[in-house]
């Protein structure tokens, strides 16, 4: 079957859209082919900084003839619904029209017959729908002041466009459109330095091969292979290691097509300024890579670039170029550094008076007392002391009004450690400076130092309460404040260091703190837990773990202790994965649908210990006393917080639940011990609440 061939060949395409650019060019024009009859065997996109190219492999080389029946109105019906229905469906009479019965009498039925079309046709006419109506977060318009309004807008000035189509054993036929002047055709061109001559191309393995030897390299992934094992290489000749970046080999592969990797240095000097801070010059400034020692792991004075073009002098020229910036710019770098070190941290906190926070709650400066008062409650719950940790939150913003964090947002907090530990100030105190922020998301790194817990946990908290007391809670996809990540943040806190922490109670305490207090105060903190079991569940989905488990154990009520709720939900999990556990559930889920149905039915619930002398079968007998001492023994094992062992008590439960629901019949006729059974159901359904509530358990 026949390929498409497609190249829209432009003006330099910013870095940060070509992936989704190339994406969005396959998944419209796939979708389309689909729409149309028109299914495909494989599709693939391309995007290099000055093309985004497809191609789409195993086409029909024509559209299927479609038949479809439409109902008319009924035999008898008006003339002018008879005349419409036979314009609509294109029949000359009633004739060519069949009658269908149904219980509401006889219809007509008219058969449509629509040809299929041949695929390069149906392409010409969806290519350039596709092409005007581009979804580029930002485009423009360009050409003559006089440009006729609706002329094409994208992303850059559009300069070609080749499309062609046809067998891998015949020469392809060109997909003939225009859009705003430009023919299609098969026409494009190389490299604009090296290769910059017209090339003409037939199908995609010809096209591919043609742009290599006119240095173009079109698969992204391909010239980012390229980069990062030159780039490992030339620091290995040089006796270094180079530092990856995979969010900068994606941007740089997007701004060459012909990678060339070369290696420039930087004084000695220079290094003086933290690695962090010359890493983030090099990157943000130049593109660049940076390299380290591996025998100290300390950066080393060279930085690694890629040009677009091979250099007639080796590259010297272009090298010695990104050396005055990079040069300059660590000047710069080094200049904040070092004007930052001359004030203490302490110094700067005065202008954050003047620094809103929120309209709602107040300034920076009230946010840091907050947060001080905040992690000085926490710290002896998590094991830290009080003085560092309230020294901690005092400092912990200050170097958000840095000259390199100005400059540099990425390294807030790090800068702040780095101030920190040069004006004398105790190791954990420095940590916490940059730890508060962690984590960030579900692959950061979780502090364990008790302090950095302390100020985190603090920080996260005051966030949460904050925005719940003024109503700004996420709703949908929206989330300005990151407050999701903030309460995932704080689950991670509290359950990778074993934390045991009444999230209630710090809730309230938070929520006193702030300066305005809101009118449904009592609510906010269960509210923010029901909050906190739904991150929960999010992050157990996101581990491939049942989710639902946590619905059941939060059930129960009066559980705001995270770590005591995950090792609940981790025990019941191990237990239903077991067959007692599994024959348990459904046996606890039959009592409860029985007894959803008989309340619903006698309009009462069936609450109440049952009458012993009403029992008639040892079934009914053995399953009471298993109840009774299951029940016991289940609490007791709650109350040490040995989850396992009730899971284990659970489980003698199952004998005696399966002999009765084979052996008595709950519906007696005898509305007295009808009502001792239903009653003695309740009873089950109480004894397992001791460990969750299995009715939200999914089967």
């Amino acid at each position: 079957m026949p390929d498409l061939l497609l190249e829209l060949f432009s003006e330099e395409i910013p870095a940060r859209m070509q992936a989704k650019a190339a994406d969005d060019l396959r998944r419209l024009v796939t979708e389309k082919l689909v729409a149309e009859g028109l299914v495909y065997e494989g599709a693939k996109a391309f995007a290099t900084p000055r093309r985004l190219a497809l191609t789409v492999h195993g086409i029909p080389a024509r559209q299927p003839d479609l038949k479809t029946e439409r109902r008319g109105p009924k035999v008898g019906a008006p003339d002018a619904a008879v005349q419409g229905f036979l314009k609509a469906t294109g029949l000359k009479s009633l004739d060519e029209a069949k009658i269908q019965r149904d219980p509401k009498g006889d219809f007509y039925i008219g058969l449509i017959e629509k040809a299929g079309r041949d695929a390069i046709d149906v392409l010409a006419e969806i290519l350039p729908v596709i092409i005007r109506t581009f979804p580029w977060p930002k485009s423009m318009r360009w050409g003559a002041l006089s440009a006729k309004p609706g002329s094409l807008s994208w992303v850059r000035p559009l300069h070609a466009i080749t499309a062609t189509f046809g067998l891998e054993t015949e020469e392809p036929d060109i997909v003939k459109f225009q859009v705003d002047g430009i023919e299609s055709g098969q026409t494009t061109y190389g490299h604009r330095f090296m290769a910059p001559s017209a090339i003409s191309v037939r199908r995609f393995e010809d096209y591919e091969a043609k742009l290599l030897d006119a240095k173009v390299v079109l698969d992204p992934e391909r010239r980012k292979d390229a980069i990062l094992t030159d780039a490992k290489q030339l620091a290995f000749a040089q006796g270094f290691e180079l530092v990856e970046d995979q969010n900068l080999l994606d941007e740089v592969s997007g701004l060459v097509e012909w990678p060339v990797v070369l290696m420039g240095s930087f004084e000695q000097e220079f290094l003086k300024t933290p690695d962090e801070v010359i890493r983030a010059t090099i990157r943000n400034n130049q593109k660049c890579f940076v390299v380290r020692d591996p025998k100290t792991g300390k950066l080393a004075s060279k930085f690694i670039l890629v040009a677009n073009i091979e250099a007639t002098d080796g590259g010297k020229t272009i090298i010695g170029g990104n050396e005055r910036v990079i040069r300059a710019r660590l000047s710069d770098a080094k200049f904040f550094y070092e004007t930052d070190l001359k004030t203490r941290l302490e110094d700067r906190l005065p202008k954050f008076d003047q620094i809103v926070f929120h309209e709602k709650l107040g300034t920076q400066a009230e946010r840091i007392k907050r947060i001080e008062r905040l992690a000085a409650e926490i710290a002896p719950l998590v094991g830290a002391d009080v003085a560092k940790a309230t020294r901690a939150a005092h400092l912990a913003k200050a170097d958000l009004l840095t000259e390199v964090v100005g400059e540099f947002p990425e390294v807030q907090g790090l800068m702040g450690k780095y101030y920190a530990l040069a004006q004398g100030e105790d190791a954990s105190v420095a940590a916490a400076c940059e730890e508060h922020y962690k984590p960030q998301g579900p692959t950061d790194r979780v502090p364990t130092d008790p302090v950095s817990v302390a100020v985190a946990l603090a920080d996260k908290l005051d966030t949460l309460i904050g925005f719940w007391a003024i109503d700004e809670k996420p709703t949908g996809s929206k989330d300005p404040y990151a407050l999701r990540r903030a309460a995932l943040g704080v689950i991670r806190l509290i359950a990778d260091n074993t934390l045991r922490l009444s999230l209630m109670t710090v809730a309230a305490s938070a929520l006193a703190g702030l300066s305005v207090q809101p009118a449904d105060g009592d609510k906010i903190p269960s509210d923010l837990l029901a909050f906190f079991a739904d991150r929960l569940k999010v992050q157990l989905r996101e581990q491939g773990a049942r989710h639902d488990l946590v619905d059941a154990v939060f059930a129960l009520g009066g559980q705001d202790d995270l770590l005591m709720i995950v090792r609940r939900v981790e025990a019941l999990g191990k237990f239903l994965e077991s067959d007692d556990g599994k024959n348990l559930l459904a046996g606890i889920k039959r009592a409860s649908n029985i007894l959803g149905i008989e309340e619903k039915k006698d309009k009462r619930s069936f609450d109440g210990a049952p009458d012993a002398a009403l029992y008639s079968l040892d079934e009914e007998k053995a399953l009471a006393k298993a109840i009774g001492e299951v029940s016991a023994e289940a609490s007791a094992a709650v109350a040490k917080e040995d989850f396992a062992a009730a899971m284990s008590a659970m489980a003698k439960l199952r004998p005696p639940v399966d002999a009765f629901f084979e052996k008595v019949r709950v519906n007696d006729d005898d509305a007295k011990v009808r009502e001792n059974r239903l009653k003695l159901l309740n009873e089950i359904r109480s004894a397992t609440r001791a460990v969750a509530d299995f009715s939200k358990i999914q089967d």
